[in-house]
């Protein structure tokens, strides 16, 4: 079992709901990103989802676009990346990181390469945004035999054929997206959601968490309720925005700028599977 579903399991097995934030690695300077990432586990992140810079992150929305630009002008790459999950592993060795992004900078270091590196670094999870479940043969006989869990998105306008075939393809957690658009957008039908949950369920056995427009406690416990966690990606990425670009930050305004998923965190602890 690999240590994102050890992790989910946990929480399942005490009724509670996994936590996921999202941030951008590098952003707004790669000094920073380790802290970060630490200060989000204090906060009460189960698992981290760390992005990957890319010069167009078509699926994103400004936010994350923009946490991408800040982070791409402090020269991060996806070596930069990996060599940040291996820092944070010096003291953490507990907490699941999942990779976050795109396929170019993957294929310009090559699969082999990549997943060696990653499995290095002791990375936990590979989510391509741009690869559909149908095309990843070439990055599962990379990645997998290093014990690294593909996962994938599911948008409420994905089809049946391609539903089925990410929930094959998939191990560690499906990420359901929560709304047509891009990150950041608002989320409006509830229903409709839990109803796209319900029938993910019959589909797979895999646990399924919900990003997408969560942006507080409030949305948070509302998608909580009918799934098996939250991602938060645009509301951490909007304030780890508003850090320095350069020299020393306090404890105090890194707590600040994750002060969102502390809030989720406590909301959260009522909620039950």
């Amino acid at each position: 079992m690999s240590r994102i579903s050890k992790t989910i399991a946990g929480l399942q097995a005490q009724n509670k709901k996994v936590l996921i934030p999202y941030l951008v690695a590098g952003d707004p300077q790669k000094g920073l990103t380790v802290e970060l990432m630490h200060t989000l586990v204090r906060a009460g992140a189960h698992i981290i989802e760390l992005g990957i810079p890319f010069s167009d992150p078509s699926s994103d929305g400004t936010v994350i676009q923009l946490g991408a630009e800040r982070a791409l002008r402090q020269g991060t790459t996806l070596s930069d990346v990996l060599a940040m999950v291996s820092e944070f592993r010096r003291s953490d060795k507990q907490t699941p990181v999942v990779l976050m992004g795109y396929l170019n900078p993957i294929e310009i270091m090559g699969y082999e390469k990549f997943a060696d590196a990653a499995a290095a670094a002791d990375v936990d999870g590979v989510l391509i945004v741009d690869l559909p479940a149908y095309e990843c043969e070439e990055l599962f006989s990379a990645v997998r035999p290093r014990g690294i869990d593909t996962i994938f998105l599911i948008a409420p306008t994905t089809t049946q054929e391609r539903t089925a075939a990410i929930c094959a393809n998939s191990t560690g957690y499906l990420y359901y997206v929560s709304l047509k658009g891009v990150t950041g957008a608002v989320l409006r039908d509830k229903s409709e959601i839990a109803d796209k949950i319900a029938h993910l369920r019959s589909e797979t056995s895999l646990p399924i968490v919900v990003g997408f427009g969560i942006k507080d406690a409030e949305s948070a416990c509302a998608m909580a309720a009918i799934s098996d966690g939250v991602i938060v990606g645009s509301a951490v990425v909007e304030k780890i925005g508003l850090l320095p670009v350069q020299g020393p930050c306090s404890s105090a305004q890194l707590d600040e700028a994750v002060a969102v998923i502390s809030s989720i965190s406590e909301a959260l602890q009522s909620l039950k599977n």
